[in-house]
């Protein structure tokens, strides 16, 4: 009977092993997993700010819209209208 309960020990004890192992591959395998959403995640934000910056031209192009716009309500002399547009075609 001694034989029989040193190999019953000795399964109990090398399951309990593997089943924690596994556990621990598990929970680091699920960590790993969220780092990597995350950093994903970062870099898709990243990579979508840099995409919805305007370009410099459509920029301009909507300022010196804004200003035609004034000078045709008569919010803006000819040469306050020439003048804004010579600073806006400068930057």
């Amino acid at each position: 009977m001694g034989l029989l309960r040193g190999m019953a020990r000795t399964a109990v004890i090398a399951g309990t092993a593997t089943a924690v192992s596994n556990r621990v591959s598990r929970r680091q395998a699920g960590r790993w997993s969220r780092q990597a959403e995350q950093q994903y995640a970062e870099q898709q934000y990243y990579a979508g700010a840099e995409d919805d910056q305007p370009d410099p031209t459509s920029l301009k192009l909507d300022q010196l819209h804004r200003l035609g716009e004034l000078k045709e309500q008569g919010v803006l002399t000819e040469s306050e209208f020439e003048r804004q547009k010579a600073q806006i075609l400068a930057s």
